[in-house]
């Protein structure tokens, strides 16, 4: 998402950052607590059921792409190490697998929810007027990112649930692919979704 105004401070670039590896790590957790609750320990034993960044950090996806973004190009995208999960140990067969995926997005929905009923309920000054609006955008972008449905987002195992044959699309290259759609429809929607949140415009974007 290339609207990030230009002239933010390093201190609060370094926030945003903060924030988007705490949603991105949030967003692993959801999926490895679906896995856990529906009968697979694989997460777990993992220690990837865990709120700890460092378990879920991908030195690419979390440190490098999302630093490179914000400091160079005004934008960010961001993601973990995806957690690992055995379907075959899901209670429910059918739909274990677009539950375990649909889970990281529904978390960072309800993440921005959350915080956009503090915004509304007018109950922050000062710094937090700036910073809470950018935790909902930020969250709603990273779940409709993740719900992209191309390989290897969580989008494309939630389609393929439900239409086999699309799980045997190959995942090659098809990070970029989702990437350039969010870069030119996604900060739109994000906008759009921030205001029915909210109830107002979001004030960060800068097109």
């Amino acid at each position: 998402m290339f609207a990030i105004i230009s002239f933010m401070s390093t201190e609060f670039t370094i926030f945003l950052y903060i924030i988007i590896v705490l949603s991105a790590v949030f967003h692993e957790y959801a999926h490895a607590y679906a896995a856990y609750s529906m009968g697979d320990p694989t997460a777990k034993n993992m220690g990837r059921l865990t709120l700890n960044p460092v378990s879920h950090m991908d030195p690419i996806g979390t440190v490098l792409l999302p630093l490179f973004l914000l400091f160079f190009l005004g934008g960010f995208i961001g993601y973990a190490k995806p957690v690992p999960y055995n379907p075959y140990n899901l209670r429910d067969q059918k739909y274990g697998d677009a539950k375990v995926a649909i889970a990281g997005p529904l978390s960072n929905f309800f993440i921005a929810l959350v915080v956009a009923l503090v915004l509304r309920a007018g109950l922050v000054e000062g710094f937090a007027e700036t910073a809470l609006p950018w935790i909902v955008y930020i969250n709603i972008f990273l779940g409709l990112f993740n719900l992209i449905p191309i390989p290897p987002l969580d989008g494309s195992k939630i389609v393929g649930t439900f239409f086999p044959a699309y799980q045997e699309i190959s995942s090659a290259g098809g990070i970029f692919v989702a990437i350039f759609l969010a870069i030119m429809f996604l900060p739109y929607l994000s906008g759009f979704i921030y205001l029915a949140f909210v109830g107002e415009a979001f004030p960060g974007l800068a097109f």
